[in-house]
């Protein structure tokens, strides 16, 4: 019979030789959730419900601030509402006296926005921000609102941007604004489900969305992949070294362990497997990590504890950015690759110039797409210059590189593009393209303009939407 020490240095042995689905199965076997759905939003293969291979972290420090850092679903959070088959439509207008509500897509402004279906229920974050998310599963999209209010019965928005959603989580290069957060995201994105902080897991399987004051903030460069934006004069204003979009992790000597609050270690727990992305701008906390609005409070549950408070700051001085890994698994522990490739760069929501027909043309913010009415006679919409190219700045083409224009048109509309190189060099044209056409294109060496021109059908409604993406790496 094998003495009990002999017996301890086997099970070390094995303990230490297994893979880690065998010792860890809650982290690295497969969860079979359906993808795109209320309670989980996203595809399989968004950032959100990934997590990284042998991620390697850089050395700076997220500074402290005048405030503790927390995880709240206070004011300043969100909640998301579940649109039923049953809700009726409701129009949401600007606030009285403003320029109207801000649509990014089109970098201007509307008097009222209709949200086909509308929860009764709908109540936004009480904070100045009026954050509040639709989740519409019929039409797969998430209805995101900036500024949301009641007065009299009239709902009022500051702003409206929609995102799929059984897509990224992120917006793409060429529509950069998919929802209300200063990156370019839905509040939705990482935030922790009030369905989740019960479920009985060990962490939240997907990456939390995180704020920094501007002391952690990066102001060159403001933002990077898979993030599309940032605050207002961030570039003036940051003076830190994390720019948005950053994906914060523990780093695994981190004892979650130690943490008495099983809330708390299972948020930091996510930390260490997930991470989480830097998504906005605070004023005065370290790091904020959101919460749904109605969900069970994880810190601080019966009043201020200097223990979590320590704790907090314990997994502030441990995060890092991510600076690289050796991939990616998705949310069903599968392997893929992340790339910047298959996002379009072009918009088409704004500076068209009719050169012929009825004035019958516009652009449908629900849809993105440029939409013909019926007309006998069809009419030519034409856009020029450079306006419609995404000004994202991970997203920008390069000489030579190969893209693909697809044609994605409805009821026998057409377009066509052109990239107008300067003198002494050779243009690229898709000529003229229809439904499902697509054309490549090679990047001319140096560009000076782009011209869209697309057409409607005759005698019925028709529609365009091209998308112009990236086919191999710069």
């Amino acid at each position: 019979m094998p003495s009990p020490s002999s017996v301890l240095r086997l099970c070390a042995h094995l303990i230490l030789s297994a893979p880690l689905w065998a010792i860890a199965p809650s982290i690295a076997q497969p969860v079979n959730w359906t993808w795109g759905t209320f309670e989980r939003p996203y595809a399989a293969t968004s950032p959100w419900n990934s997590r990284p291979i042998d991620p390697v972290l850089g050395t700076a420090v997220i500074p402290t601030r005048w405030y503790f850092p927390t995880v709240t679903a206070g004011a300043y959070s969100t909640q998301a509402f579940r649109a039923q088959t049953s809700d009726g439509s409701m129009e949401v207008h600007a606030y009285p006296g403003s320029a109207g509500i801000s649509i990014p897509d089109t970098y201007g402004y509307v008097p009222t926005v209709t949200i086909p279906r509308w929860p009764a229920n709908t109540q936004p974050a009480t904070g100045t921000d009026g954050h509040a998310e639709i989740i519409d599963e019929q039409t797969g999209k998430i209805h995101s609102f900036f500024g949301l209010k009641q007065v009299e019965g009239l709902w009022q928005a500051k702003l409206y941007a929609w995102s799929p959603l059984q897509g990224r989580g992120w917006a793409d290069p060429a529509y950069f604004h998919q929802g209300a957060r200063s990156s370019g995201v839905s509040t939705i994105a990482g935030l922790i489900r009030a369905h989740e902080v019960n479920d009985g897991d060990t962490m939240y399987r997907h990456a939390l969305a995180m704020s920094m004051d501007y002391t952690g903030l990066s102001r060159k460069p403001t933002y990077v992949f898979p993030a599309t934006t940032a605050d207002y004069q961030a570039e003036y204003t940051n003076s830190g070294p994390f720019p948005l979009g950053t994906l914060m992790m523990l780093p695994p000597s981190f004892n979650e362990q130690a943490i008495p609050n099983p809330d708390l270690r299972k948020v930091a727990l996510t930390l260490k497997t997930y991470g989480a992305y830097a998504v906005e701008r605070n004023f005065g906390t370290p790091y904020v990590i959101f919460a749904e609005i109605g969900s069970p409070k994880i810190v601080h549950k019966t009043g201020w504890t200097n223990r979590d408070a320590d704790d907090l700051q314990r997994i502030r001085a441990a995060l890092r950015a991510v600076v690289s890994t050796s991939g990616w698994l998705d949310g069903n522990g599968l392997p893929y690759q992340r790339s910047t490739e298959g996002l379009n760069i072009l918009s088409i929501g704004r500076n068209w110039v009719r050169t012929r027909g009825p004035d019958n043309a516009s652009f449908d913010i629900m849809s993105r797409q440029l939409v013909f009415k019926a007309d006998p006679v069809p009419t030519t919409m034409v856009m020029s210059g450079t306006s419609m190219l995404s000004k994202v700045t991970w997203a920008q083409p390069a000489a030579g590189q190969t893209f693909l224009f697809s044609a994605n048109t409805t009821g026998g509309a057409t377009i066509r593009i052109s990239l107008i190189a300067c003198t002494g060099y050779r243009n690229a044209d898709s000529g003229t393209l229809s439904g499902t056409q697509v054309a490549t294109l090679v990047w001319p060496e140096k560009l000076c303009s782009v011209r869209l021109m697309a057409t409607g059908a005759t005698n019925r409604e028709s529609s365009v939407a091209p998308t112009l993406t990236a086919y191999g790496p710069p």
